[in-house]
């Protein structure tokens, strides 16, 4: 069997699903399902992730009652692509939105490039075939013209930013920044820096409570995707108190989202809809080093592909299914959340599109089962990084040529460092990527650049798309969202 064959079925091919080895305990309706996404939260942020700095209670009772991945990654080291990878159950290079149209790490106000509306998505998906009502609070982030916004990608309902907090510089001509009811700003000042946004954690939170008790009667998906602790990290008076954190903004942002989150579960319990809802808290990408974030042991920051830059927490909480107080240590990722959700809301889904993801149902059941190893790659700016097979991660970032090191400088958030071409580690045993390894498992090295060599084959690199790549959408004369 070929290497080629062999990576097909262990990873991202569409028709994956785990086998339960214990009986299940999903009841046999459609359960609601929350998605919380933070954005720029990182690995060592949580208190129950070992965080001395924030104060998180509600985050770490959420953890204590449900279950605790050790190697979760987002979609991506930035926000578009994560966001895009999430909602896709694709790599972002696979669905053409890892650079914007000139070739930038995230979509930017005003421009010409968004996720194609004809992808199919996790709110489409549940909304078409499976009657769930669908929302989005929060952060969009994949492209900000009227083709381009959630209610075009299946949700009924979103209240929330078309793009991060910081995008309203004027050297730019970016616009004030909008606040956004569906398809109709409501918030917009006009002057650039006015809009406060202390309140913005609060009233993501309030408008999902009331949405959620507008459509309990039906099942539901709520993609919660918060603003915060995303410089300029904002927050209200009472939490400035509630941190260690040298960054007092950033600290205290975090503890408003524990805040945030504590809220929504207890409104849960109190309506007894905890026993049918599945709630997952995660990251978009790894921390922000110079904001305040902490990756913990892992090395690097956002915007860059050591573990730091995208392995990130994640918990999920499902009382009555999920047993409290464990930890799956078994890789996975944000691109498994489509076609985990499929399963548990009893779709009978026909992939007609390649998708990275694989239905996860099994670890968050049986959460001590070994999983078999697949790879996960490690995209950034148009470029194939690395990989990760089983406990062991190849990566190739010194491997670049002096014009990809400066096509990827320009596009991200970092120079390319002075590193050996090829870099094996075991994360197991070192997560902080310290240990080069590469001269000890020659065989398994050989294996692994197959596995690269394939992912380049089919989905390119930088402006070469590869036969697998589907194409985003274009506008030709953007318009600034403007009150």
């Amino acid at each position: 069997m070929s290497l080629r064959l062999i990576s097909s079925i262990l990873c991202f091919s569409t028709l994956i699903s785990c086998s339960f080895s214990k009986k299940s305990k999903i009841n046999t309706g459609k359960p609601n399902i929350i998605v919380i996404y933070v954005d720029d939260l990182g690995y060592g942020d949580l208190g129950c992730y070992g965080s001395v700095w924030n104060y998180t209670p509600e985050i770490d009772k959420m953890a204590t009652e449900g279950l605790k991945f050790t190697d979760f990654y987002a979609g991506a080291t930035v926000c578009t692509p994560s966001r895009a990878a999430l909602l896709t159950g694709s790599n972002a290079r696979r669905v053409d939105v890892d650079l914007d149209e000139q070739n930038r790490w995230v979509f930017f106000p005003n421009g010409k490039k968004g996720l194609n509306p004809k992808e199919s998505t996790i709110p489409r998906i549940l909304k078409q075939q499976g009657d769930y009502k669908t929302a989005i609070i929060g952060k969009w982030h994949l492209g900000d013209q009227k083709e381009f916004l959630p209610l075009n990608f299946g949700f009924d309902y979103w209240f929330g930013l078309p793009y991060s907090n910081d995008m309203e510089k004027k050297r730019r001509n970016d616009p004030p920044l909008p606040l956004m009811r569906n398809d109709s700003i409501i918030e917009q000042y006009e002057k650039h820096g006015d809009f406060d946004q202390s309140k913005l954690t609060q009233r993501y939170t309030e408008e999902a409570i009331q949405w959620i008790d507008n459509v309990k009667d039906d099942p539901f998906f709520l993609y919660l995707a918060h603003t915060m602790p995303h410089n300029p990290a904002a927050f209200r008076p009472e939490f400035k108190s509630k941190t260690n954190n040298p960054n007092v903004s950033y600290g205290a942002s975090i503890a408003e989202i524990s805040w945030s989150t504590g809220e929504i579960l207890n409104y849960l319990k109190k309506q007894k809809l905890d026993k049918n809802t599945l709630v997952i808290f995660t990251s978009d990408n790894g921390g922000d080093l110079r904001f305040g974030a902490s990756n913990g042991i892992l090395k690097g920051m956002k915007g860059q592909t050591h573990e730091g830059g995208i392995r990130v927490p994640c918990i999920a909480w499902w009382p009555g299914v999920i047993e409290p107080g464990k930890v799956n240590s078994n890789q996975a990722s944000v691109l498994d959340f489509l076609p985990t959700f499929i399963n548990l809301a009893k779709i009978n889904y026909g992939y007609n599109k390649i998708i990275d993801g694989i239905d996860i149902t099994n670890y968050l059941i049986n959460p001590n089962e070994k999983a078999k190893p697949r790879p996960f790659y490690y995209w950034h700016v148009g470029y194939l990084h690395g990989v990760r097979f089983g406990d062991f991660k190849l990566s190739l970032i010194g491997n670049f040529s002096k014009e990809e090191k400066t096509h990827i400088k320009k596009s991200g958030y970092y120079d390319i460092p002075d590193v050996p071409p090829i870099e094996l580690f075991n994360l197991k045993k070192d997560p902080s990527e310290s240990i080069n390894i590469v001269h000890k498992h020659p065989d398994l090295v050989k294996k692994l650049l197959l596995l690269v060599q394939e992912e380049r084959k089919l989905l390119g690199q930088w402006n070469n798309k590869g036969v697998q790549v589907r194409e985003a959408s274009y506008i030709n004369n953007p318009k600034p969202l403007l009150k």
